[in-house]
């Protein structure tokens, strides 16, 4: 096979990138997060930008490869993303074109903010910087000391929900920081207890199960009122995993101490939503991979899994194996 040319509208750095050029006679890359305004393709824009590229490798991260961009001759696409949602998988499959993807890109990532979130709403710091930026210090005749008091995160017990790439990276730091683990996960062998179990024993309960049919909505009122009294709720995962009414009842009643979410349905909180005016959540607008870390790993993965596809093996990050049959 001669080398191809590739178009790359993921970011892609590091030595995956130096990988990827001896491999294809042309690397051309236009990153979509580079953009201002955003640019992402839809499917029939991304066709036409391949045609005109000349391009037999496709790489994205959040482009649609559906439609249009199937009927072209493409060797291979690389969707850098875990679970690549973005590609028409089963039209790929059909038309013999390798699908490669980038499982626990971001998991260190992730599991940094998850940590990052928790000491946050515990100790009260995003508070505390606003205390004293405001020149609120001594707010209203009391002192720091009186409003930031917490428990120790060491020696708590934190149930994590999900112990794919992301969960047993969280995992680990918090055993280094001195916390209790316990989890649960119906694929996992060495999960160490039921939903139920987990939540009636859990200082904190961390969520980071993939989204499913069977896991959307896992979260819900019956859920939290069995969580312990003054447990703290952090999601860094998929805001569909918890039922948002549910959440906000839970912290209004006191059953909840604070809760930490790095997700929202479509991405995005109205300012007038009644989390948005609670001290006791901190808030972020899902930046959980925003590393250049997830980028240059997400990259090595790819390049790699071409390099064995090229050599004509089969990476341990196709998605669609199948199309490999009787080469």
């Amino acid at each position: 096979m001669d080398a191809p040319k590739a178009l790359v509208t993921a970011p892609f750095r590091g030595p995956g990138l130096g990988l990827l050029r001896s491999l294809c006679s042309e690397v051309v890359i236009d990153p979509w997060i580079d953009h201002q305004p955003l640019r992402l393709y839809n499917s029939a824009q991304l066709a036409e930008r391949v045609a005109a590229e000349g391009a037999q490798l496709l790489i994205v991260e959040s482009d649609s490869v559906k439609g249009p961009v199937l009927d072209l001759p493409l060797i291979a696409i690389g969707s850098c993303r875990g679970d690549p949602t973005n590609v028409d998988i089963p039209a790929a499959t059909e038309r013999g074109i390798p699908v490669l993807r980038a499982p626990g890109r971001n998991a260190d990532a992730v599991a940094e903010v998850t940590v990052g979130l928790l000491f946050a709403v515990n100790r009260g710091i995003v508070r505390a910087d606003m205390d004293v930026r405001a020149g609120l210090v001594w707010r209203d005749g009391t002192i720091p000391y009186q409003r930031f008091r917490a428990w120790e995160l060491a020696g708590q017990t934190v149930g994590i929900v999900g112990l794919g790439a992301v969960g047993r990276a969280t995992k680990w730091r918090l055993e280094g920081l001195g916390m209790r683990v316990i989890s649960t996960d119906p694929f996992a062998p060495d999960a160490t207890h039921s939903l139920d179990a987990l939540l009636a024993e859990a200082d904190v309960v961390s969520l980071h199960a993939a989204v499913t049919p069977d896991t959307a909505g896992l979260i819900g009122a019956s859920q939290f009122a069995a969580m312990k009294e003054g447990a703290l709720f952090i999601n860094s995962a998929r805001a569909q995993l918890h039922d948002t009414d549910a959440l906000v009842m839970a912290l209004h009643s006191g059953k909840l101490a604070g809760a930490g979410l790095d997700h929202f349905v479509g991405e995005n909180l109205p300012v007038d939503h009644p989390l948005c005016s609670m001290p006791n959540v901190v808030l972020t607008p899902h930046i959980g991979g925003a590393t250049w870390d997830t980028e240059t790993r997400h990259s090595t993965l790819i390049a790699e899994g071409l390099a064995t596809l090229f050599a004509g093996g089969r990476p341990a990050n196709l998605v669609n194996p199948e199309v490999l049959e009787g080469r």
